[in-house]
């Protein structure tokens, strides 16, 4: 192995030489820290890790060639070293000399182990400096001297403060390029303490430094005599982490995985979030409510007397209950909040707007559930912080909405539990993560409603009727014939003494949905509102038509998760945009050519195509009266899952 690179030396290095072993007893039981730098674009975020990579002895011989070939080669700092290389690993980050993705790197003194992660800061890289933010302890919060407080450096703080860090240390960086001029420093210094303290920043430590230099990074530096304060390694040394406060908050382990070894061992296995437990306690299993006592603390190095925040155990109780991934296990007398609707911080991470109305998956600790966020209350302006007027949310903005979600998870407002307040919010369709939330209240709503047990169940309704319940949802453009074809499929059915009924699209916006435009927004929340009408018409066992474009694979997803397995049947009605406008029954096709009719579907509106419907109806080569034959020989016989 090649020799680590010269550097600032350390106590460390006299012991490696004397007793290795004992350096690694002392380095294993060294307390961690994981803070993150941000800031805003070129405030010299991935120079400083480089830099204290350096000054750590983080870096060996071969590395270092490297990184003065690359210094060289592509770096930005002339013929010096560039730390920033040691960071930005991606090619396209040394070509355009820009952090884009999250950097972990991780470095330890005499005193402490710390993972650092560098985030980026152009604000089209948002969300990765939220990742970054999620697990850290400590910011360090980058501002170039020579431009002071810039948007960035409000939007990162604030996300950093909602993000529950409480550990800030504003790094005046560049001190170098200003002449350590002191009342330019005090100046910036005075300036963030004015914002900081506006949204809620009751404490942070300022602290003058070169990242190129090396100034006040490891020592204090000749260069700024004036400043009597900690060099930053030397804070980041001493700052006292929540690692106390975590174990001194109630217990909570939500469990990632029931251990069933053998039939003879069951334990429920996790990361115990918050508090301490032991053998005998009583606990008690959420959401279910049911109780027990701990009878063991497992783990690979045998039994334990007690377990605390931060450990990885399996526990093991004197009952047998119902326990499984997602649920968390808490003291019986000091339990979690269970809830199924909450007001949350949302910062949204994805190129396409949120959608009010539409289904994500929820993410939170080990639960992932179906949730729906409705229209923002308001969205956060960062450098005023007022509160905004918002239909939506764009990439990279904040705001506070409601959500619902389709079953009570297990939650605590995230100021008192990162862990079961902090959520993330999934695409259905493409599985990309769209935004981070964090839970600030359960909705008083969402307490008082409770579901009333019906005597007479969905399968009694459907055997009165001598029927299974079926909800046959045409999809396809304006102008394909799902009417049409609904309408004959209704007519056969009753003939056949079946019970049906038929929503139509344009029926239904002259009642229930008559409030509801041809925004995106809209459409998804006029889907929304039919699977909801459907499901309640099937639940009374009914086989229930719908026809309406619904132009979106995700709501028609949704709607299709509502009911049991098998009852949903998408029948694309498959027609060419080219037909479907050469019909133009309703003459609506002229209008949006025109630009007379807005947001229509296959024009200025896109059409997402089922890509495995049940049924799949070519009407250029079948007519309407032999598509509903083939519909109802479908239904009322052997159904697709059984051919």
């Amino acid at each position: 192995m090649a020799s680590i690179a010269e550097a600032p030396s350390y106590k460390a290095d006299a012991l490696i030489a004397e007793d290795i072993d004992a350096y690694l007893l002392q380095h294993q039981h060294k307390s961690l820290l994981r803070f993150i730098t941000c800031g805003s674009v070129d405030d010299g975020k991935s120079t400083l890790i480089g830099r204290l990579l350096y000054d750590s002895k983080m870096i060996f011989e071969d590395q270092l060639a490297a990184l003065e070939a690359d210094s060289k080669r592509v770096g930005t700092q002339g013929q010096n070293i560039d730390f920033a290389l040691l960071v930005d690993g991606l090619a396209a980050e040394r070509e355009q000399g820009i952090t884009i993705d999250v950097a972990y790197r991780f470095f330890a003194t005499d005193k402490r182990k710390f993972i650092v992660a560098d985030t980026p800061g152009h604000e089209q890289y948002t969300r990765n400096m939220v990742t970054g933010a999620s697990t850290a302890d400590l910011a360090v919060i980058l501002v170039d001297a020579r431009k002071g407080i810039l948007t960035q450096t409000r939007r990162h703080s604030y996300l950093a403060h909602l993000l529950g860090i409480r550990k800030l240390v504003l790094a005046v960086n560049k001190m170098d390029l200003i002449g350590y001029d002191r009342e330019a420093y005090e100046a910036i210094v005075a300036d963030y303490r004015a914002f900081a303290t506006g949204i809620g920043i009751a404490d942070f430590t300022a602290i003058p430094i070169s990242g190129f230099i090396g100034d006040n990074i490891t020592g204090p530096s000749a260069n700024t005599p004036w400043y009597r304060g900690p060099a930053l390694i030397e804070h980041l040394e001493t700052v006292e982490l929540d690692v106390e406060s975590d174990q001194a908050r109630p217990f909570r382990l939500p469990v990632q995985w029931v251990n069933r070894p053998n039939l003879d061992f069951r334990g429920f296995s996790g990361l115990i979030s918050s508090g301490t437990i032991r053998p005998g306690d009583k606990v008690r299993v959420l959401p279910s409510g049911r109780t027990s006592t701990v009878d063991r603390i497992v783990t690979l190095d045998g039994d334990l007397p007690q377990a605390v925040a931060g450990q990885s155990v399996t526990l093991t109780l004197a009952d047998e209950i119902d326990c499984s991934r997602g649920d968390v296990i808490v003291l019986a007398d000091d339990p979690s909040e269970v809830a199924d609707q909450f007001e949350s911080t949302i910062v949204w991470m994805a190129d396409e707007p949120l959608l009010p109305g539409r289904s994500y998956w929820l993410k939170l600790g080990t639960r992932t559930v179906s949730a729906t966020v409705q229209t923002p209350e308001y969205q956060i302006n960062v450098n005023t912080m007022e509160h905004l007027a918002a239909k939506t949310l764009e990439l990279n903005a904040i705001g506070v909405a409601n959500i619902a979600t389709d079953r009570p998870i297990v939650f605590e407002p995230y100021q008192a539990n990162r862990d079961l307040g902090g959520f993330i919010l999934i695409d259905k369709i493409s599985n990309a993560t769209v935004a981070a939330g964090m839970i600030r209240i359960a909705l008083r709503r969402s307490q008082n409603v409770h579901w009333q047990a019906i005597e007479v169940s969905r399968e009694a309704h459907a055997a009165q009727k001598n029927q299974r319940p079926r909800l046959l949802w045409f999809t396809g453009l304006s102008g394909a014939g799902k009417s049409t074809i609904a309408n004959l499929v209704e007519k056969k059915l009753h003939a056949l003494g079946k019970h049906s009924f038929l929503l139509d699209g344009d029926n239904i916006r002259h009642g229930l949905n008559k409030d509801l435009g041809f925004t995106d927004a809209d459409r998804v929340e006029n889907i929304r509102r039919v699977g909801e009408v459907a499901k309640l018409m099937t639940d009374a066992g009914l086989i229930v038509l719908t026809a309406f474009i619904s132009p979106f694979r995700a709501e028609r997803e949704m709607v299709r998760q509502m009911l049991p397995q098998g009852e949903f049947v998408e029948i694309h009605v498959d027609t060419p945009l080219a037909e479907a406008e050469r019909r133009d029954v309703k003459g609506l096709y002229r209008k949006a050519r025109a630009g007379e009719l807005k947001n229509f579907t296959g024009i200025d509106s896109p059409y997402e195509p089922p890509e495995s419907p049940e049924i799949r109806i070519d009407t250029t080569v079948t007519s309407p009266e032999r598509a509903a034959e083939l519909i109802v020989e479908r239904v009322i016989g052997p159904w697709v899952h059984e051919l």
